[in-house]
């Protein structure tokens, strides 16, 4: 099984103004297994394919993680950023499931 060091990025929505909300994000270091490695590559009728993963990390959670559960946005891993479609708890570790390149707001 590979380690997994790298950064999450959790989102905290707030109103800049009245009825406008922006993401502000936050990174934070975490330390883990890559606990399934797999990638697929969709859309043969294109011109440019796009490229999913379909990897699973197995990261030490800590009180911040856990309390904001709802707010995970990506992960950042092998040069590129991830979108976490899936968390589980199993606690004291949260297993993060990715798919498709982020192309949301970053820190």
């Amino acid at each position: 099984m590979a380690r997994f060091s790298g950064k999450v990025g959790f989102s905290n929505s707030s109103e800049v103004r009245p009825g406008v909300w922006e993401d502000s994000i936050v990174e934070r270091q975490y330390y883990g297994d890559v606990v399934r490695d797999q990638r697929k590559i969709n859309s043969p009728d294109k011109v440019l394919f796009d490229i999913d993963i379909n990897n699973s990390f197995s990261i030490v959670g800590d009180a911040y993680a856990e309390n904001n559960l709802f707010a995970i946005r990506y992960v950042r891993w092998a040069g590129a950023v991830w979108t976490v479609t899936n968390v589980e708890v199993r606690r004291p570790r949260l297993i993060l499931s990715i798919g498709g390149v982020y192309n949301g707001p970053t820190a």
